[in-house]
């Protein structure tokens, strides 16, 4: 096929590449050592390129030609071969965990800079033409976090918004926004962005020693929007997982009893809303888009009913039967819900507060919180994406991969939220990731561009390719093969040519 002429830049994909070092293995794929792709458009041309990120941790592991770093799923000991002081040293200094900067999950932009996240306290600075790695960055040195997300949003003026845990304060346990500016000013050029890094406001956890675990979290025009959900990390268990001989990912827990609380932030004030707001107890990974409509916030994410995801991606669970044998047991379901930040005081208890058109609820309870019930828009989609353009804002579409019952999507979907419509592409043996919207130049509908996936095939007969689709209808457009083995990856972002530095600089 052939590739508009208007797509110039860079595809940038994140994800776990290698599995096996020397002759040991890590337990879980989320463990794996993080592999970089690109695709580069030029001149109706693509160029393709993958490299493995040099991370300390990469680099200590292929220098002992096993796995010396310890990564969520998987915890090392020392070599048994050291004395025993050295053993007794290296189990106390276990306590808070020094994390890895295996930064495997995704690309954050920091104004001109970018770089690869995962969900600790690292990032690590990337050439996207090259795929080099430069600095690490530790957020730890800007802000009192142990754990960030890997899925920061951008406002208008390129600011970075992310959200971290931070375990550190004499049991204070709290939920930490913070906002990274894109630069810095003129007079301290030689200063990074992070050096004026913000606190925009701090909530308390619920729980002092289980915070809640979290992936992404929402935004809108005025207010953060922050689940607090009952898939914790017990805080007592990872200190002492070093000493017990157990994983990190071993001290997370879904707690199916309780309750799943929703907290608003308005980003003027830096105060969080008063109303308790919560749900039934659900997992979720990735929030959709979140907005503001009469009086209340909408906001569309992917929730599961137990935390089998992760469980899935146990490397013993993904042998050669995996298909047959792996079934989620919860399915993604793709939920609205309705939170009416403004509504009548005297309501009468049991009454539903939602005003819009919708079969979502929001009950007011005895204790004057309110009890909210979404709308199921769809099921069985995951790795979303929107127009970035529309973030904040009401939308329409999403994109997605299509998931069944399995981990591994079979298609990538656009979904319509207003009409349920759904259409897709999808072929026999192919695994394609999560799909990026491009908008076009000259956009003028939400639709307006191409969708660009990484196909991995589970034929290995089959090369794997770059699929490029049109937003609009979902028909072909291109698709660029490549002649090397490519990974399944996890997240990733376009960049156009416009904010990449031009190689002089």
């Amino acid at each position: 096929g052939q590739l508009p002429t208007w797509l110039q830049g860079i595809l940038l994909r994140n994800g776990p590449g290698m599995h096996t070092i020397g002759d040991t293995k890590y337990n879980h794929w989320f463990d794996g050592l993080a592999l970089l792709h690109s695709f580069t458009f030029k001149n109706g041309e693509v160029y393709y390129r993958s490299k493995y990120l040099r991370s300390d941790t990469y680099n200590s592991n292929i220098e002992a030609n096993r796995i010396v770093v310890s990564e969520f799923g998987t915890m090392v000991y020392p070599d048994p071969c050291k004395n025993i002081f050295a053993k007794a040293f290296s189990y106390l200094s276990h306590t808070i965990p020094e994390f890895t900067d295996n930064c495997l999950i995704n690309i954050m932009k920091t104004g001109e800079d970018f770089y690869a996240t995962s969900e600790t306290n690292f990032i690590r600075k990337i050439n996207p033409q090259t795929l080099e790695t430069l600095e690490k960055v530790d957020y730890a040195k800007y802000v009192a976090v142990n754990v960030a997300t890997s899925h920061p949003h951008y406002d208008s003026a390129g600011n970075i918004l992310n959200m971290g845990t931070s375990i550190v304060e004499k049991g204070k346990t709290k939920y930490v926004l913070f906002k990274i500016p894109p630069s810095v000013p003129e007079k301290e050029k030689k200063k990074s962005c992070f050096k004026h890094l913000e606190v925009v406001c701090s909530i308390p956890s619920r729980s002092l020693l289980h915070p809640s675990y979290y992936h992404s979290f929402g935004i809108t025009e005025n207010y953060i929007v922050f689940i607090e959900q009952p898939f914790k990390l017990d805080i007592v268990k990872m200190a002492t997982a070093y000493i017990r001989g157990v994983n990190w990912s071993s001290c997370l827990t879904f707690h199916k009893e309780d309750k799943t609380w929703f907290h608003f932030v308005d980003k003027k004030t830096k105060k969080e809303v008063s109303t308790k707001f919560y749900t039934d107890a659900m997992v979720l990974f990735h929030h959709i888009n979140a907005y503001e409509e009469d009086g209340h916030i909408i906001f569309d994410i992917i929730a599961y009913a137990d935390n089998s995801l992760y469980d899935m991606f146990y490397l013993k669970n993904l042998g050669k039967d995996f298909e047959e044998n792996n079934k989620l047991t919860s399915m993604p379901v793709c939920k609205r819900f309705f939170v009416p930040l403004q509504y009548n005081k005297d309501a009468e208890l049991g009454s539903n507060l939602v005003t819009l058109p919708s079969t979502a609820t929001a009950v007011k309870e005895k204790d004057g919180s309110i009890y909210c019930q979404p709308e199921i828009l769809c099921e069985g989609i995951e790795l979303p994406r929107i127009n970035y353009d529309y973030n904040g804002k009401k939308y329409k579409y999403v994109f997605a991969t299509k998931v069944q019952w399995m981990p591994v999507p079979s298609k990538i979907v656009k979904f319509n939220i207003q009409t349920k419509e759904m259409i897709h592409w999808g072929e026999d043996h192919c695994w394609p990731s999560e799909p990026i919207f491009v908008p076009s130049p000259d956009a003028r509908e939400e639709d307006d561009g191409i969708v660009l996936t990484c196909v991995v095939m589970s034929d290995p007969k089959k090369a794997p390719f770059l699929l490029i689709l049109d937003a609009k209808t979902f028909k072909e457009l291109a698709r660029a093969t490549v002649d090397v083995e490519m990974h399944l990856d996890l997240h990733g972002m376009f960049i156009p040519e416009k904010d990449l530095k031009t190689e002089t600089e």
